[in-house]
């Protein structure tokens, strides 16, 4: 889900939630690998699972290209990673039923285009920072730091074959058939349970995958209602397509989340800061220089449990609201903040300019909900179909507030831009010290290091912003054409951004238009399935919620009968 802060806000605001996982792991004293326990016992976690299902891209990339250590040599050492992957993660839920494995087949073209974009902006990015270490390495050795000798230009696995139809995803197909085919034959725990594999010629996204399978299950007349499913992965619409299930027992694994880990300058290759503060090896300030990871380096990822089941009891209270004109169900209640959090981001809509996660937008859009629905006297969804008449009151009342929201995050802005200041402030002082001719002791250097490093880690913690951004020079908004803060916003917006007259009103609400039929695939996407394979939302940014005018009539029919770009059943029970 493109909604980056996500998780990160849910685990602040609903910490019970999370829970870290049991292993009961040992490590060999004569070879130093990790013996895991027999997953035939019973579950160390206190739980018994029935159903574990795998979002298997979330599996296959950091195992083919990690971020955080060096990467397999090649690709039988990328094969084992992830059979130890799996490995691990089997001996850690200790499935009763079922094993579901899902690669990303074909996705729906709402799909291709976020995938294309973002592939070509990684590109994009990669190629600039490429240039910006060469121009960094090259400012140090012309002032005499040294460096390690540059990383040797050797054969680069491409992640973008991990597609489906390459070579690559054939070969993977046939290495998990293989590794699936011994786990059964020699591991107990795999002989007692149906195992599925959905390769990437099977249509659709893994996670979707998973949910028409778990759909289907639930329609059968013998479906079990206390079924406990694990569904692994990192993206946060997995938590909205659990709670979207409507099972009461429905568990997300994931690596901890961990915002402050240690990772190497791409300069000189050493931890504690990031590649524009580097100061070489061996200097005074450098990494080296008493530096304390919060995270150890190079420490085995943890994984932890996201218990929807106590969220469901966290949102059963936000969501309480008395004296409703209608009858009040909880369910459907949960089917709306669903649909509402679609607003702050997902996959295949910007979000709106006004909705930031990190500004409680969906706090925000809770409180407008609670409003509203004493007006709308009715719930904005249905199993999946949406009340447009609804959803325009809670937009236009959000619509009423942006200009005030655009003002505080100015405000915030402006307060982020002053610690910026002075951390650059000491990092030229720290920079005087180390290379220029000074009267400065050692008292003093430690002391402006110490400064350095305290107001770092203020700005990291306080930041509202990318770190990207946070690189950004301090006159950034005399780049700024719209200036949301400013009158006239919208006008400035529009002209920028979509390269319309701003006068063309019929232009913005055709936007808005286009948006809301998003709003509605996106909602038929998670709990029917896909409406249409052919939609796709045709601006790159989001209208303003007070553009969200007359959205009454609009047709929430798809086309029917399209089909992906390519399909084929190729569902394998082993």
């Amino acid at each position: 889900m493109g909604v980056p802060a996500f998780f990160r806000w849910l685990s602040k605001k609903y910490p019970c939630v999370i829970i870290e996982c049991n292993e009961n792991k040992k490590t060999d004293a004569e070879t130093g690998k990790t013996i895991y326990e027999d997953p035939t016992l019973p579950n160390p976690n206190g739980v018994e699972f029935d159903n574990l299902y795998l979002d298997m891209n979330g599996i296959i990339h950091p195992c083919t290209h990690p971020e955080d250590k060096p990467a397999p040599k090649n690709e039988e050492e990328m094969m084992v990673a992830i059979f130890e992957c799996i490995d691990r993660l089997f001996g850690i839920v200790r499935p009763r039923k079922l094993l579901y494995m899902a690669i990303d087949g074909v996705a729906p073209r709402a799909k291709m285009n976020q995938q294309r974009s973002r592939r070509f902006r990684a590109a994009k990015e990669t190629i600039e920072k490429r240039i910006e270490i060469e121009r960094i390495r090259n400012e140090l050795l012309t002032r005499g730091c040294k460096l390690p000798p540059e990383k040797e230009k050797g054969e680069h696995f491409d992640s973008n074959c991990i597609t489906p139809g390459t070579p690559f995803m054939d070969r993977l197909s046939k290495c998990l058939h293989y590794y699936i085919h011994h786990r059964i034959n020699t591991n107990p725990a795999w002989k007692r349970i149906q195992v599925i594999l959905s390769d990437a010629n099977v249509p659709g996204e893994g996670e979707h995958k998973i949910m028409d399978y778990i759909r289907k299950q639930r329609a059968q007349p013998d479906h079990d209602p206390n079924t406990h499913h694990v569904l692994c992965g990192a993206d946060a619409d997995l938590i909205m397509l659990g709670l979207a299930t409507h099972e009461p027992n429905f568990t997300i694994i994931r690596e901890e989340f961990l915002p402050n880990k240690p990772r190497p300058c791409d300069v000189c290759n050493q931890f504690g800061h990031e590649m524009d503060k580097c100061v070489g090896l061996s200097a005074v300030g450098s990494s080296n220089c008493n530096f304390t990871p919060d995270i150890p380096i190079g420490a085995e990822v943890k994984f932890i449990f996201v218990r929807l089941s106590v969220l469901r009891e966290y949102l059963k209270k936000t969501l309480q609201m008395p004296n409703l004109p209608f009858s009040y169900d909880f369910e459907r209640v949960l089917d709306d903040w669903v649909f509402m959090c679609f607003f702050v981001g997902n996959d295949f809509l910007p979000h709106l300019p006004s909705l930031e996660i990190r500004e409680g937008a969906v706090d925000r859009l809770v409180e407008l909900y609670k409003k509203c629905v004493y007006k709308t006297k009715g719930y904005l969804t249905d199993s999946g179909e949406v009340n447009l008449d609804r959803v325009q009151l809670i937009m236009t009342d959000l619509g009423n507030v942006e200009d005030q929201i655009f003002k505080d995050r100015q405000r915030r802005e402006q307060q982020f831009k002053a610690r910026q200041k002075r951390e650059n402030n000491n990092f030229k002082a720290l920079e005087q010290s180390v290379f220029g001719p000074s009267a400065v002791g050692p008292a003093a250097k430690a002391q402006i290091i110490t400064n350095y490093k305290q107001e770092a880690a203020s700005v990291r913690m306080g930041s509202k912003r990318s770190s990207t951004a946070a690189n950004l020079d301090d006159d950034e908004e005399d780049h700024d054409e719209v200036r949301l803060w400013e009158d006239g916003f919208k006008n400035r917006y529009y002209e920028s951004k979509f390269d319309v007259s701003p006068d063309n009103l019929q232009f913005r609400y055709a936007v808005a238009l286009q948006y809301v039929r998003g709003l509605c695939w996106v909602l038929k996407y998670y709990y029917q399935g896909c409406a249409s394979w052919n939609w796709y939302f045709p601006y790159h940014y989001a209208p303003f919620a007070s553009d969200f005018v007359n959205i009454q009539g609009l047709s929430t029919i798809f086309e029917k009968g399209t089909k992906p770009v390519r399909h084929s059943a190729k569902v394998k029970k082993i």
